[in-house]
């Protein structure tokens, strides 16, 4: 067995690097990392439920940081828990909300988009009698907002419909799909994972009338571990976590202070010049997406366009080559990708969200994610177009699966 370390030393460190794969993990800035230390041994050190000094520095964070959190989305106080991720707070937004009203209904309809780890959270509650129904999207990721009002009934406790989509960029009409569900029976629980929309799109849960929204640093250049759930002020969840309690009822254990901090100035940094920045993103997601479809031949462009867009979205599947090994190609020329679903690479196994839309398997297998930043430069995007073309040629010239496709053609023409 190969170790990681062998391996990175074979790789090498390339001379010009371009990372595009922040729908995962990804850099920091510098602002966010120098808000962040000084809470590790100087300051707000403590426990931010023990009232000494340290303890009070850590939970002046954490109520700050909230604040910040809702202004941004115009969330008022006491509605806004904090978790380490946005697995965290998706859990706890479908579980908490069936354990809160388990002897009223049963059924909780999602898209066939949404991620895992809504998904995964859904399913597990089949083994308790809940029923799940996966509403299907059309060719571009959306949801049909007729369809998904057949599905209601008196029996439907809740709806979760992701905001922005987080491999196709798809951005849904949130607003117009809790009317329809409202509109039904107000009593359903509307949730929606808004972990790939904040920062990009602009958000104001009172305008869109949802109930429970989820967040996270991550997405925003902030640190990993920090997650957010927003919760409508009286609706009623159940903690599906239990432990000693730190500042919050609903998440037990010590909060992440200093990630927390950054989480703070990542906020900042997002919605100074917010507008700006948005733009920034479009131009280079649109500069990527013109330069491959221009340059390189058999690219199917996944997921809608323009304003129905997010800004930072670039999805494209490469036919006749594998996704893993495009990533590694590139890789080795220093631009940092993913295959298929971020969060199911290694599985090998093409994307649900690919397939949802109607590609087929060798579509979904050869798809690749790329996401632009407002740290980026139009030179990092012209870097990233100058290797594309010559990584996808050079890995089609030694793919059997261009090779069986060849011989598929002989065979139709007779030749």
């Amino acid at each position: 067995m190969v170790k990681v370390s062998e391996f990175l030393k074979e790789h090498g460190k390339p001379p010009r690097e371009v990372y595009l794969d922040h729908e995962n993990c990804g850099w920091v800035p510098p602002e966010v990392v120098e808000a962040m230390l000084p809470y590790f041994n100087k300051k707000g050190y403590g426990h931010p439920s023990i009232t000494n000094l340290p303890g009070w520095e850590a939970y002046e964070v954490i109520e700050s940081t909230i604040e910040k959190i809702n202004k941004s989305i115009n969330a008022r106080d006491g509605e806004l828990v904090l978790t380490h991720n946005g697995t965290e707070a998706n859990n706890l937004a479908i579980i908490g909300s069936a354990l809160a009203r388990s002897k009223e209904r049963n059924k909780i309809i999602i898209s066939a988009i949404e991620h895992v780890s809504i998904i995964f959270p859904a399913r597990s509650l089949e083994e308790n009698g809940y029923r799940v129904v996966m509403i299907p999207v059309d060719k571009e990721g959306f949801v049909d907002p007729y369809m998904l009002s057949t599905l209601i009934d008196n029996e439907t406790l809740m709806v979760s419909i992701q905001m922005v989509n987080h491999e196709i960029g798809t951005i849904q009409n949130i607003k117009e799909l809790v009317e329809t569900v409202k509109d039904k029976d107000d009593r359903i629980i509307f949730h929606t994972d808004a972990v790939d929309a904040y920062g990009r799109i602009n958000i104001d849960v009172e305008e869109l009338g949802i109930d429970l929204l989820t967040l996270s640093s991550h997405k925003i250049h902030g640190p990993r571990g920090v997650g957010a759930l927003y919760v409508r002020e009286g609706l009623k969840l159940k903690p599906i976590m239990h432990g000693a309690l730190s500042t919050q009822k609903m998440w037990p254990s010590v909060e992440n202070v200093p990630a927390i901090a950054g989480f703070s100035r990542a906020i900042d940094l997002a919605f100074t010049n917010f507008e700006d920045n948005v733009e920034k993103m479009k131009m280079l997601r649109d500069m990527l997406i013109e330069g491959i479809l221009e340059e390189v031949p058999e690219v199917l462009l996944n997921g809608p366009t323009g304003e129905k867009r997010a800004p930072d979205n670039v999805n494209m599947s490469f036919l006749h080559v594998e996704g893993e090994s495009i990533t590694v190609e590139l890789s080795l020329r220093g631009i940092y990708v993913s295959s298929g679903s971020a969060c199911t690479s290694r599985v090998l196994e093409p994307s649900h969200v690919i397939l949802a839309i109607g590609r087929k398997y060798e579509e979904a297998h050869g798809s690749i994610l790329f996401k632009t930043s407002r740290y980026q430069k139009v030179e990092d995007i012209d870097y990233v177009l100058s290797q594309v073309p010559a990584a996808i040629e050079r890995l089609r010239t030694i793919s059997p699966l261009v090779r069986e496709s060849r011989g598929i053609l002989k065979k139709m023409v007779g030749t």
